[in-house]
């Protein structure tokens, strides 16, 4: 029997493991120092939690679902490693897609680490000046946006009822963190982080052309 096929749940060491390993990456890659990054770690290490909680462990969701749907439910044996994932499982049970997007999902995760990593390398090499160069010369917020990457990154491995609903609450707490993070910036920086912050987009890396100027967003 093919291992993704096989019942892949009550392994709590598995998500032990998982849950120190992502976390251990994380920090350091963020290498947190002030109470906000604290809380920001903190946010994410519990959407980990969340997450490989039910990828190991106990499979909330889908006795959720198979309640709900019942015999409607797209797959026969919603508990092997396969079709425990809900995309998946609502393609059929698709080896093919399982094959795309666990790939796509660990490439998002990745290059979130590595974002998150080059993000604060740059800001805690600046040695107090305003850093506009590298990734900053791209979004004013990298950190947060190898965060945002990574949650996307799993939710495409493993989307769970809880991490859905977590995912907009972390996205919401990054932007208000952002905004007091740049409120202290203004203070300390002046026109010279006005003049930035016009310049460069906040998390995406997209840039508009209107008229005769350039518009970043």
């Amino acid at each position: 029997m093919h291992l993704l096929d096989e019942y892949a749940y009550g392994l709590w060491g598995s998500v032990l493991f998982n849950i120190v390993m992502f976390v251990a990456f994380a920090y350091l890659a963020f290498k947190p120092q002030t109470k906000k990054d604290w809380r920001t770690l903190g946010a994410f290490t519990s959407f980990l939690v969340a997450l490989f909680a039910e990828m190991f462990g106990f499979p909330l969701t889908i006795y959720i679902l198979t309640s709900i749907l019942g015999n409607r439910y797209p797959v026969l044996d919603p508990f092997t490693h396969l079709n425990g994932h809900l995309w998946v499982a609502f393609a059929g049970g698709s080896h093919t897609v399982y094959s795309i997007l666990h790939p796509l999902s660990n490439l998002f995760i990745f290059i979130g680490l590595v974002i998150i990593a080059i993000g604060w390398r740059g800001i805690h090499g600046g040695n107090g000046r305003l850093v506009t160069e590298g990734i900053y010369s791209r979004v004013r917020h990298p950190q947060y946006t190898g965060f945002t990457l990574m949650i996307l990154g799993f939710l495409i491995q493993w989307p769970t009822i809880i991490t859905l609903v977590m995912a907009p609450s972390l996205l919401i707490m990054y932007k208000r963190l952002s905004k007091k993070e740049e409120e202290v910036m203004i203070a300390e920086f002046g026109e010279e982080y006005l003049e930035y912050k016009e310049r460069v987009p906040a998390f995406i890396p997209i840039r508009i052309r209107r008229n005769k100027g350039e518009h970043n967003y």
